[in-house]
């Protein structure tokens, strides 16, 4: 197992051309000894446009990926594998597959789509959020811990309630050491911090982990901010659902869902 390192600018560093290892930037929130999914996301999408060009792929526009988390990522080197599903000029699927140890963790599934003008019939409902630089700072390590936490910038929007919350987040770290990663890659890599700005029970003493996370884009993301519009519920059965509207400075881009695993932490479970 190769030691991870803590390269002060990027989430991590690359090691071959298909294996990568984290940085101290990519701690998770949940444990000190697993990444965040966040920047792992982000890197996923980076991972499927490298392949594309690689491929020679027509410059398509992301419109859809998602995103299953298959089990715990270890914080240690990983292996991303990448095959073009459904190849094509107009519409394209790409798959990217991250391993540990030789194990699937995570799985991403993109669709492109080809662009056409249709600024004829655009109609956007959702209203655009107040600009970053009218946002109040707010730190997220005030909730949550570990190194991807402590690499934002957060900004918050108005008032937040349990369950209901509106930032902006941005981040100058890499997401590869000594890449040059795309808008769209880079959006993507903030996109998963949505279920902790909104939390509806205090993550001491419950977990709600995500297991997925797909977003749907109806325009491609720019600049260095992503707004994220979260509602966070929980049902009664231990499930709940974060939802978000996804802004850039322009407006809303589009939406993200994520399925969560609502329980208690084990030290407050009462004693039989």
């Amino acid at each position: 197992m190769r030691e991870t390192t803590g390269h002060p600018s990027a989430y991590f560093e690359r090691v071959a051309d298909d294996r990568l290892v984290p940085t101290v930037h990519a701690g998770g929130a949940w444990s000190d000894d697993e990444q965040h999914f966040s920047p792992v996301g982000g890197l996923l999408v980076h991972e499927i446009d490298r392949h594309r060009a690689r491929e020679g792929r027509p410059a398509l526009p992301m419109g859809r990926v998602s995103f299953d988390i298959l089990g715990r990522i270890g914080f240690e080197e990983f292996e991303v594998e990448v095959e073009t599903v459904r190849p094509g000029r107009t519409i394209e699927l790409v798959q990217a597959t991250m391993l540990i140890g030789g194990r699937s963790v995570v799985t991403a599934r993109a669709w492109f789509l080809a662009t056409l003008d249709t600024e004829a019939v655009a109609v956007v409902d959702a209203g655009q959020l107040p600009g970053p630089e009218s946002a109040e700072p707010w730190p997220l390590s005030s909730v949550w811990s570990g190194g991807y936490i402590a690499s934002l910038d957060t900004r918050r929007v108005g008032q937040a309630r349990p369950g209901r919350g509106t930032v902006w987040a941005s981040s100058r770290v890499d997401l590869v050491a000594g890449e040059r990663a795309g808008a769209t890659a880079s959006f993507v890599a903030l996109v998963d911090t949505a279920n902790g700005i909104a939390v509806r029970q205090d993550p001491a003493e419950w977990m709600f982990p995500n297991l997925d996370l797909t977003i749907h884009l109806f325009r491609q993301p720019e600049g260095e901010w992503t707004g994220l519009d979260t509602t966070v519920t929980f049902g009664g059965s231990g499930q709940g659902l974060t939802s978000t509207v996804l802004h850039d400075v322009r407006g809303p881009v589009g939406s993200a869902q994520q399925i969560l695993t609502v329980r208690p932490q084990p030290a407050t479970v009462p004693a039989r």
